[in-house]
């Protein structure tokens, strides 16, 4: 499978995700939700990541999974400790580090990055901020299929 992953891009000091890949400082992406959610269980070693910033239609660079972390109810304990073992990979602003407080968490180290040639991603009204498609061009203008949410059931 391939994963699309939409990037925080915000602007604030912190928050710049997709210049922080680009720069080697980040190589790890967290998701995290009250229950199990996209790509939590979904994503595996030697998939690919493309990776574009929320609110952008471009897609911008891509990268392959090295290592998988899935956690299921977890204490406020095994949290800070998750999160702490990873900061050097994950890169968090103080900011992100209480958005990431969830109970399941998905953590996804990642490796060779490299920008691409921009490909112009086609939104559709029922997309999340992870994407699971059987290749890019599934949501790349000009090739794009309906996003049906398939590959994203658990």
């Amino acid at each position: 499978m391939v994963h699309l992953v939409y990037c925080d891009n915000a602007g604030k000091k912190g928050e710049k995700v997709l210049d922080k890949i680009m720069a080697g400082t980040k190589t790890m992406v967290i998701r995290g939700a009250a229950g199990r959610k996209i790509p939590h269980s979904r994503v595996f070693q030697g998939e690919s990541l493309y990776f574009m910033e929320k609110g952008s239609a471009l897609i911008a660079a891509m990268a392959t999974v090295k290592t998988v972390q899935n956690y299921v109810k977890l204490t406020d304990d095994q949290i800070t400790k998750i999160l702490e073992e990873n900061q050097n990979k994950l890169n968090l602003s103080e900011k992100q580090k209480i958005r990431w407080r969830k109970k399941c968490l998905c953590l996804v180290e990642f490796e060779n990055v490299e920008g691409i040639t921009p490909l112009n991603f086609e939104h559709q009204t029922n997309m999340d901020d992870w994407l699971i498609i059987n290749k890019i061009e599934d949501v790349v203008a000009g090739s794009s299929i309906a996003y049906n949410y398939e590959q994203s059931r658990f």
